[in-house]
């Protein structure tokens, strides 16, 4: 290819994402001297109208903001308000939310591992298509996703924004009888996502090897779902309540998303990938002998292995579970009350995404003054981008089809959740 050749390569709407943006590269020679991604976010608003609301008001309504992860917006939410009123939960309620958060990493999960991320690998443009050579393999994550939905139904009383889930605990808790009815199906949703897992690790993975800083929760005697202290690979180690004290979020002058970077260093990565990599001794023993025969351990610094690092946590959330159904006491009272006051409180949990960062402030009748929420997309957009920087001689280099195809699974890599819609990505490639 010449180095006068201009060269443009265009996504009008990108599927199997969520969200709306573009992507210009620019390019003198084989090298990248820009990379932009504009995310075209219209703003929803959900900070601005939770002022003026009670605190207990917070889990439901943030809940709306993702139908795929809502669990993880009604965690965070809860831990927040917890941490500004004071209030300690602990014991089979603790569990309970565990087992919750379970549905969801499996449904999400499996919802992106099997219909929107594995077509790139396998040479098809979508699932439909991929089903057609690959139907058990389709028909097997489906199942997979419902034995997560059917986890959210019963704890949450619906599979799309649960509403049993309050401040505190939950509304009501669930009978040992009523756990039993989904361990079958939790059996059959395990062995399969091992066989999965070996099925994938297979797939022809591009090479793409980054020095990330990680962030993510850690736990002293757990992988981490709700609690922990925010960690990275480079060193950092904070309470939640400090996040913003080290964390910033920037607006890019060609977009209309907020970015995120750890102050005076940069861009981070968090999600499946940052989880693995900073608590992988806390996986069980046999998810992560299961995760090295599929040739993932620790250090894995190539994004597109977060589909083989996604299916073992499916396999890890599946076995947690199972563990707490069989060995289940059920609470004495479905939540802890709590009292109101005047304070700020902070939360933060793992969404499938990445972490999730909550602060509200709370006036002495416990209404909310002021909130911050920080999802895990926009902490990853600024990441997102530099892999395409680095990816750009290669996209340059492809043809046309190859290079979009390519740019495409990079994005998908994230999983990326922006606006909740389904078009993402128009790509432009600028050669001079």
């Amino acid at each position: 290819m010449s180095d006068d050749k201009t060269r443009t390569i265009q996504v009008d709407y990108m599927t199997r994402v969520e969200g709306e943006g573009s992507l210009t590269i620019r390019l003198e020679g084989d090298r990248a001297t820009e990379v932009r991604l504009a995310i075209f976010e219209p703003p929803r608003f959900f900070e601005a109208f939770l002022r003026g609301r009670s605190f207990m008001e917070a889990p439901d309504i943030t809940s709306r903001i993702c139908g795929i992860c809502p669990v993880a917006y009604l965690m965070s939410a809860c831990h927040a308000m917890e941490d500004a009123l004071g209030v300690r939960v602990g014991g089979p309620l603790r569990t309970l939310r565990r087992l919750l958060y379970c549905g969801e990493w499996i449904e999400s999960h499996a919802l992106h591992v099997f219909l929107l991320h594995a077509p790139d690998f396998l040479g098809f443009p979508d699932a439909m298509s991929m089903a057609k050579k690959h139907g058990e393999w389709v028909k097997r994550g489906l199942r997979i996703k419902k034995a997560g939905n059917s986890l959210l139904s019963l704890m949450g009383g619906r599979e799309i924004h649960p509403i049993n889930v309050r401040v505190g605990g939950f509304y009501r808790a669930p009978t040992r009888a009523e756990l039993e009815t989904l361990l079958p199906e939790l059996r059959w949703g395990h062995d399969a996502a091992v066989e999965c897992l070996e099925w994938m690790a297979r797939f022809d993975f591009p090479d793409l090897e980054r020095d990330y800083e990680f962030v993510a929760l850690r736990h002293p005697n757990e992988y981490p779902f709700c609690e922990g202290r925010l960690v990275s690979s480079r060193g950092l180690d904070i309470d939640i309540r400090d996040y913003d004290g080290h964390f910033v979020e920037e607006q890019a002058p060609y977009s209309s998303a907020l970015r995120s970077r750890i102050r005076g260093r940069g861009a981070y990565l968090c999600g499946p990938l940052a989880r693995f990599n900073l608590n992988f001794e806390q996986l069980f023993p046999e998810v992560q002998d299961l995760a090295r025969r599929a040739g993932v351990a620790p250090p894995c610094r190539n994004p597109f292995r977060m589909l083989l690092v996604r299916m073992a946590e499916i396999a890890q959330v599946f076995t947690e579970a199972i563990r707490i159904i069989e060995s289940y006491v059920p609470p004495a009272t479905p939540f802890v009350e709590a009292s109101v006051r005047a304070a700020t409180g902070y939360g933060g949990t793992e969404a499938p995404r990445g972490f999730l960062y909550h602060r509200y402030a709370l006036d002495e009748t416990g209404t909310i003054v002021n909130a911050n929420i920080v999802p895990p997309t926009s902490q990853n957009q600024l990441t997102i981008e530099e892999d395409l920087f680095e990816l750009a001689p290669i996209l340059a280099s492809l043809p046309h089809d190859e290079a979009t195809r390519r740019a495409e699974q990079a994005v998908r890599n994230y999983d990326p959740c922006i606006s909740c819609a389904t078009h993402f990505l128009t790509l432009n490639v600028e050669r001079g």
